[in-house]
């Protein structure tokens, strides 16, 4: 199966970083995210990616047509104009880069996808999320329902200390940060059948978290995969500052791969 990636956004809350680069490339680590998403998805076997380009898509085209400049050591002889790669390390991905145009909304986007996926079931998901879900059982949970789309659900952590008050206005709780209070939430990693792209209508400016999920929903073909574990989105510098906090304090849950 494909592994689709929406790449496009402006990224407008991040904007310290993406007025350089877009949202999928701002580093975690060494590493931007959208790597990580793709690593995620590289260690349960499924390793070719079509990735949404808009905002900026030349610098994730520049990226990955340079992978190996990026990644490993390598000697340039301008001289006779060659190079050579040390080490050679790639990981094993064959990436489609599909412009789907700088304005585009994400159902605009998707409807793109449709002659790439050869008519066949395919994986979706954002270019801004980290999670540790197991994509084989969301895969198999997805065909055991045989709905047309599973979105996987998760309860975010709350932003916010929460007291217990009583009537005699004594905290008799405190939580700090507690997991779910605002309940389900969508986390993107949706598993997707083809008559998915019926519910999406030839316009750019479709916003596919509206009348198209709202749409597969009312016609009972939206099934959600709650999901337990680690997920976080980086949407602020708050966010990225705290992935990159776990992820160099060897606590990214999202790490799964060795």
């Amino acid at each position: 199966m494909k592994v689709v990636i929406l790449a496009g956004g402006l990224g407008s809350r991040l904007s310290e970083e993406t007025v350089i680069k877009p949202k999928p490339m701002v580093d975690i680590g060494d590493y931007p995210i959208l790597w990580h998403i793709m690593k995620t998805y590289s260690f349960y076997g499924f390793n070719e990616f079509i990735i949404l380009l808009g905002y900026k898509g030349y610098y994730i085209k520049e990226y990955f047509s340079n992978y190996f400049l990026h990644n490993n050591d390598v000697t340039i002889d301008l001289a006779n104009n060659s190079m050579e790669i040390h080490n050679n390390f790639a990981e094993p991905w064959k990436v489609t880069l599909l412009d789907t145009g700088a304005d585009t909304m994400t159902g605009g986007r998707i409807r793109q996808v449709k002659p790439y996926t050869n008519g066949k079931p395919f994986f979706l998901t954002y270019g801004d999320g980290v999670c540790d879900v197991n994509i084989n059982t969301l895969l198999e949970y997805h065909k055991q329902n045989k709905k047309s789309m599973t979105v996987t659900a998760i309860q975010p952590e709350g932003r916010f200390g929460v007291l217990d008050i009583n009537e005699h206005k004594s905290v008799e709780r405190f939580y700090e940060k507690p997991h779910g209070e605002g309940g389900w939430i969508n986390a993107g990693y949706f598993v997707c059948e083809q008559d998915v792209f019926e519910y999406i209508p030839e316009d750019r400016q479709c916003i596919f978290e509206k009348e198209p999920m709202e749409n597969l929903a009312k016609d009972e073909q939206l099934v959600a995969y709650q999901h337990n574990g680690f997920w976080k989105c980086m949407d602020t510098l708050r966010d990225k500052i705290r992935l990159n906090e776990l992820w160099n304090n060897n606590e990214a849950k999202w790490k799964i791969w060795k």
